[in-house]
């Protein structure tokens, strides 16, 4: 048991035609939760911090807490930055023991982003650490990160390969129509799988073999989960997500790592609403978040069984 890098864990993915789940957290709750289900399936997980989330709960509390989820679960994990969007908070996260960093400069013109890569991977290889980089520009809005659906463009294979011949980054998060947030699609959900197939294909041919693939935006949005909000007091109305299939066919391809963050957030507001609905004289919060534990537990159970298929990945 061991704080890691995603280096083996990708090794195996890619390998093996899996992905490995990574769940943002923010409180004990949702890192319970979440590595308690990987725990019952013996599974590898990446437990992942956004900016706000270190703000919300700072990162000496996120890298402690942990701590204490390898200890109690034996588990391997892989403690990594979402969406850094500089040097400085790359470096602070580096500091402060995290073992994978991603810096997102998307929004940076191709030359910039290329710079700024190679500044944040040549610091962190220093230290031990690998690092994920974004290169196309996904659509919707979670925490900082807000991307209007005009502006969205799709990851050029050819750039990807200079990119990663440029940069030295370690993993890729490409755009292939996934999007941030809960309201992901108006119509029905597209992927492009024939340029996410071109992607690797010529990084193979590069001589980037096995090279794992990034997918954020996808959180397939339960309908329960958003049916049970709007029954106790919520106003969730066409939050549509990424369809179970797309996302493991996915994982059957290149892609080693799957980001899911609005997935946990509605499992937790939907139990809590209905806990505190149910029982409205309850004050104490041990029983509402309690309940939001074990659905975030559920929710990460099914993920890995029915999208990751990262059963025994620990193995």
């Amino acid at each position: 048991m061991a704080l890691v890098t995603t280096k083996k864990m990708f090794e195996k993915a890619f390998k093996g035609n899996y992905s490995i789940g990574a769940f943002n957290i923010n409180n004990m709750e949702i890192i319970q939760g979440v590595v308690d289900a990987c725990k019952k399936h013996n599974s590898a997980v990446i437990l992942q911090v956004s900016k706000s989330a270190l703000k919300y709960a700072h990162p000496a509390y996120i890298t402690k807490m942990v701590e204490a989820a390898i200890e109690e679960t034996g588990l391997d994990i892989a403690l990594h930055l979402d969406h850094g969007a500089d040097f400085e908070i790359c470096k602070e996260c580096i500091d402060y023991g995290f073992t994978s960093v991603m810096f997102d400069g998307s929004h940076f013109d191709y030359e910039e982003n290329v710079a700024k890569t190679k500044e944040i991977v040549d610091y962190a290889h220093s230290k031990g650490v690998v690092v994920e980089a974004e290169l196309g520009k996904l659509a919707g809005v979670e925490d900082e990160v807000k991307v209007a659906a005009g502006n969205a463009t799709y990851t050029d294979p050819d750039q990807a390969v200079d990119f990663v011949k440029r940069t030295g980054v370690d993993s890729l998060a490409v755009a292939i129509g996934t999007s941030h947030g809960a309201y992901k699609f108006k119509g029905d959900a597209k992927l492009d799988f024939d340029r996410l197939a071109l992607i690797t294909e010529k990084l193979e041919a590069a001589g980037f073999h096995n090279y794992p693939i990034v997918l954020h935006g996808a959180s397939s949005v339960d309908q329960n989960a958003v049916a049970t909000c709007n029954q106790f007091g919520g106003q969730l109305k066409g939050a549509k997500g990424i369809p179970v299939e797309m996302l493991r066919k996915a994982s059957s391809m290149a892609v080693c790592k799957i980001n899911m963050d609005t997935d946990i957030r509605l499992a937790m507001t939907a139990a809590i609403r209905k806990s505190l609905a149910e029982k409205p004289e309850a004050f104490d919060p041990r029983g509402y978040l309690g309940e939001a534990r074990k659905d975030i537990e559920a929710m990460v159970e099914k993920k890995i069984v029915d999208v990751l298929g990262s059963t025994n990945s620990m193995n």
